[in-house]
């Protein structure tokens, strides 16, 4: 060996030393930054992912909030559509019919409402006495038709008689006045 050559290689093996070691340094130093990166992308991801899932759970809370909004909007419409019928069918002229007593033995049946009344028959149902009642007349507001009732076989008048006329099958009772 060469004295010579032993002082440049001692000189330049430390040198040779720091490079590697330098490059072990910065080795590392991109190791931990790219574990960091990944890390912080894993994290980036986790959150991309809640945000899409909270945005998948936002678009089906607002497809529910547009569906009740739309059935409370047709019970809406629904429910005014029942009240204009209901205030048209009040408003609606109406027959009204009530009894009246001339005498012991004529009476009046007289239709005090706002509508007219085709076809009104009256009846009754207690018997017996005598009865000569009113059958398929026709009656605007005001007017009055005249029919007679008389007890028979000493039992009184019926103190309830029946109405019928066009648009109203069902038969409504009339008080007789005493």
């Amino acid at each position: 060996m060469r004295w010579g050559d032993v002082g440049r290689t001692v000189w330049a093996w430390p040198w040779a030393n720091i490079g590697a070691g330098l490059a072990v340094v910065f080795a590392g130093a991109a190791l931990i930054v790219s574990w960091r990166a990944a890390r912080d992308g894993k994290r980036s991801a986790d959150a991309s992912v809640k945000s899409a899932d909270a945005a998948v759970a936002s678009v089906e809370e607002a497809r529910l909030s547009r569906r009740l909004a739309e059935q409370a909007l047709l019970d809406q419409r629904q429910e005014a559509a029942e009240r204009r019928m209901a205030e048209a069918e009040a408003n609606r002229p109406k027959p009204f019919f009530v009894i009246e007593r001339s005498s012991a033995q004529i009476f009046y049946l007289r239709n005090t409402g706002t509508g007219r009344a085709t076809g009104v028959t009256l009846s009754a149902r207690e018997a017996p006495y005598i009865f000569q009642g009113v059958t398929d007349e026709d009656m605007a507001p005001n007017v009055g038709v005249k029919f007679s009732m008389v007890g028979a076989a000493g039992r009184p008048i019926p103190a309830t008689l029946y109405l019928t006329w066009d648009g109203q099958s069902e038969e409504e009772a009339v008080a007789v006045p005493r």
